[in-house]
């Protein structure tokens, strides 16, 4: 546990919700099941194995003491997720969540939800992911987005809010849906945008429709049982994706689990869509930094020749 006590030590008052301490990464032995996410104005701490009481109240010390440096006055916020492979725990350790609570990253607003679930509404894992979506919208406005497995639409909001004409967003799950028409509320783009709450596999007349693409985002989930198993859904996904993208469009592809590594991807879209050619590895934020990066999220990105 020190080394995470020793990089709360050293805390800078955030702006951006982002991750500050990474032990799944395996660059801090002993500390591999600590993971710590600043949300301003909430911090989250996880754990992926159990922990003590003990334990809570050390790491709870050093936060309050930080923030009482960095932010004298003002009331410490944060909260304690225990993951295992039932449900996630969340508990309120000090302070408050806020009633709406909004995040910023890159200028611009996203809605989170720190208290149920496990996930929270926005992966600070693909920060970089999102910045290139930024780079590519600037660089070819008025492009056309279909981000598919859209959860929450951060993509989608990068996408517009940078200068794509207009994004189609596809999940089978409503709720998240929902938080992504807030996300694009928030951020002035609710007109450029449209949801789906379709199951994607049965809905490829409508999507196909929708065609050429100028960039299409897949982001599925590794595992997901009724819905998605990578090992034999990515397969029919990369073989949809050249008849969705324009000539010269790009494709970013993602797979985020360690027991799949980047030449699946790049062996199945090979397979499946030989049409596409390879660009590059969009780089995973330094804060996610892993002894391998075959165990990290992986983001590549495609552009269709021809």
């Amino acid at each position: 546990m020190q080394a995470l006590l020793d990089v709360i030590a050293t805390l800078s008052r955030p702006t951006d919700a982002c991750r500050v301490f990474h032990g799944r990464g395996g660059r801090f032995p002993g500390c591999e099941q600590w993971a710590l996410d600043v949300y301003p104005p909430v911090w989250l701490l996880t754990s992926f194995a159990p922990v003590t009481d003990e334990e809570l109240a050390r790491i709870g010390d050093a936060l309050a003491a930080r923030w009482a440096e960095i932010a004298p006055g003002e009331p410490l916020n944060w909260m304690f997720q225990h993951r295992d492979e039932n449900r996630p725990t969340n508990r309120l350790m000090a302070g408050a969540i806020p009633e709406d609570h909004v995040v910023h990253e890159d200028g611009l607003r996203f809605q989170v939800q720190l208290a149920h679930g496990q996930n929270h509404g926005f992966f600070l894992d693909m920060a970089e992911g999102r910045r290139w979506v930024r780079r590519w919208a600037q660089a070819n406005p008025g492009g056309r987005v279909l981000n598919l497995f859209a959860y929450t639409c951060a993509f989608s909001v990068v996408a517009t809010h940078a200068g794509a004409a207009h994004a189609e967003n596809y999940d089978m799950a409503r709720g998240p849906l929902a938080a992504g028409r807030r996300n694009h509320q928030l951020n002035g783009v609710q007109d450029r945008a449209a949801f789906h709450a379709h199951d994607i596999f049965n809905s490829w007349g409508k999507i196909r429709r929708g065609a050429p693409y100028d960039l299409v985002v897949l982001d599925p989930p590794s595992y997901q049982k009724g819905s998605f198993v990578a090992t034999k859904d990515y397969a029919r996904l990369a073989r949809k994706l050249p008849e969705l993208l324009a000539p010269g469009g790009h494709a970013l592809v993602c797979l985020n689990t360690p027991k799949l590594d980047t030449a699946f991807l790049r062996d199945t879209l090979a397979t499946e869509a030989p049409e596409l050619e390879f660009v590059e590895r969009v780089a995973n934020p330094d804060a996610f930094a892993d002894v391998s990066d075959e165990r990290a999220l992986k983001v590549l990105v495609y552009r269709r020749t021809g």
